[in-house]
């Protein structure tokens, strides 16, 4: 099977002497000409039909067709002025270098489930006038696995469902890591982190990264023996969007075992919901790995959903042991295979065709708001009574999603990736919340919600630094400001670097000094370069 990346081209090396001979100009705004002449070169080495303009008949259809939050693409957000849909690694590198010579920042969007809509749209920078296109990589979706050296390379454009599917295919005994929506790119969630059902027993998505394809902002085409192991380990949970463009992975597959079991029991209230919480907080992190328990709480109900990389029977024999109080019993349960417990996840059912798993449009479009927290110390049980409440009652109350750590997470050493949320931490905590009114009233009372609880829940939550996943993106942390024509280093480590980072963000930050020293590839939360007196600083 393939154990190099697809699409390599002859176009490199000429993609590489126009950004030799473009130089930069990244120092000043793009001028309405400088805009005009950015199209125009990329159109010199990428056929039009793959550059939308807002003035051409289908960039709103593209703009929108991975656009998964509603409240970037409202009248005041600032739009893309070009959206390139690369199908050719050289199209990626064209675009780098067009962007460099022209002044156009680039944006990368692989499957647009940026919490922030960071990916396809740009509001807190807006007041800079940055000119910004999109890089839409969702036609780069390849995927080449090898079941006999229990590895795959897979394109950022792919989706954790296109893969799931893919390696389901190829092999009954392996699996991946990663997160529960099957619709999320492959390139932001490893390029983040990537947490999920399988975390507990072999760590995130990012661990299990071995190499991978960059384009950098030099337009140069980079593995990891050529982009030095640096920036392979800053693309790792570090955001890939700071330090270039992920093109594609190799990542490594896991064993699992052919038969797994799955199990959804909802408590209510009366049903000891609040007390089976305030025990599963202690209990699901410290589980055997073979363990993941998690708990979503909606519409005054708990469901807790499980999987368990064996059979029902020793299922059930530990859960009685461990969790009695939930009272599971073997009807429960439901054995599947691996790739099916994807299905479980990401639809709440099993008996959904694993094909679904391929539909890229499975998930409508929605308006969006989520804050998260780890937890490091279980809540009381008087605090979960007083949280449901006076917030779980009310009608715009949200989803809360609590995810176990503990097992192999608890294990890996904190600056291992950029991702430092390991050991200390018995779950993580989403605030999610969706609705689909239109208008700034339903807005408002949503996202009130969601803010309201979120302050008060900060006594019993992690603190210095108030922790978080750069994967649920909040820009309520807050966001870069210029200093010079850089991203202010000391403004982001204070504001939102130290919290998704802790002590790797220094390090990630010489890592952009060194790849992107002008900042080229920045957003409302990239990975600014360090400046110079603290370059000097051990």
């Amino acid at each position: 099977m393939a154990r190099t990346p697809p699409r390599t081209t002859i176009l490199h090396h000429l993609v590489l002497t126009l950004c030799v001979l473009s130089g930069q100009n990244t120092s000043s705004l793009a001028s309405t000409a400088a805009i005009d002449e950015f199209l125009g070169c990329l159109s010199a080495d990428i056929p039009s039909r793959l550059i939308q303009t807002p003035a051409t008949p289908s960039y709103s259809a593209l703009l929108l067709s991975t656009a998964r939050n509603l409240r970037y693409i409202l009248p005041d957000t600032s739009k893309p002025l070009g959206i390139i849909a690369a199908t050719e690694h050289a199209h990626v590198q064209t675009t780098v270098c067009c962007g460099r010579r022209h002044g156009v920042r680039v944006r990368v969007r692989s499957g647009g489930h940026d919490y922030e809509g960071l990916s396809y749209a740009s509001v807190h920078l807006n007041k800079h006038k940055e000119p910004f296109a999109v890089l839409d990589l969702a036609a780069l979706r390849a995927i080449h696995v090898d079941p006999a050296r229990a590895e795959a390379w897979v394109e950022s454009g792919a989706t954790l469902g296109e893969l799931y599917y893919a390696v389901g295919s190829a092999s009954c005994s392996l699996g991946f890591p990663a997160g529960s929506c099957p619709t999320v790119g492959i390139g932001g969630h490893l390029s983040g982190g990537g947490f999920g059902s399988l975390a507990r027993k072999y760590g995130l998505s990012a661990d299990n990264v071995l190499d991978a394809l960059v384009v950098d902002a030099d337009g140069r085409l980079m593995n990891r023996s050529t982009m030095g192991e640096d920036l392979f380990w800053a693309i790792r949970g570090g955001g890939g969007e700071s330090f270039g463009v992920v093109l594609s992975w190799k990542v490594r597959l896991v064993p699992v075992p052919e038969t797994v079991t799955v199990f959804s029991i909802i408590r209510s209230r009366n049903q000891s919901a609040i007390e089976l919480i305030t025990k599963w907080q202690e209990m699901a992190p410290a589980s055997p790995q073979d363990l993941y328990l998690r708990v979503l709480v909606l519409n005054q109900q708990a469901n807790f959903q499980a999987l368990f990389l064996g059979r029902c029977g020793d299922l059930h024999r530990l859960m009685q042991y461990r969790f009695p109080e939930l009272g599971m019993t073997e009807q429960n349960c439901q054995e599947v295979s691996w790739v099916q417990s994807t299905v479980f996840f990401g639809f709440s059912a099993t008996s959904i065709p694993l094909k679904q798993l391929l539909n890229r449009s499975s998930n409508p479009r929605y308006y969006l708001k989520v804050k998260s927290d780890h937890v490091q110390e279980p809540i009381p049980k008087d605090v979960w009574e007083s949280i449901w409440t006076a917030w779980l009652e009310k009608p715009e109350a949200a989803l809360l999603m609590l995810d176990p750590y503990g097992g192999l997470m608890s294990s890996i050493s904190p600056s291992e990736t950029p991702f430092p949320h390991r050991q200390g931490n018995l779950y993580q905590l989403q605030y999610y919340s969706v609705w689909y009114e239109n208008g700034t009233a339903a807005a408002e009372k949503r996202m009130s919600w969601v803010r309201g609880l979120y302050k008060e829940m900060e006594p019993y939550v992690s603190n210095n630094p108030r922790a978080v996943y750069v994967n649920y993106r909040d820009l309520d942390l807050g966001t870069n400001e210029l200093d010079g024509n850089v991203t202010s280093y000391e403004k982001a480590r204070v504001s939102w670097g130290h919290k998704y980072f802790k002590g790797n963000f220094k390090r990630l930050a010489a890592v952009k000094t060194m790849v992107d020293p002008h900042d080229f590839f920045r957003n409302e939360q990239s990975i600014p370069p360090l400046p110079a007196a603290a370059k000097m600083i051990p």
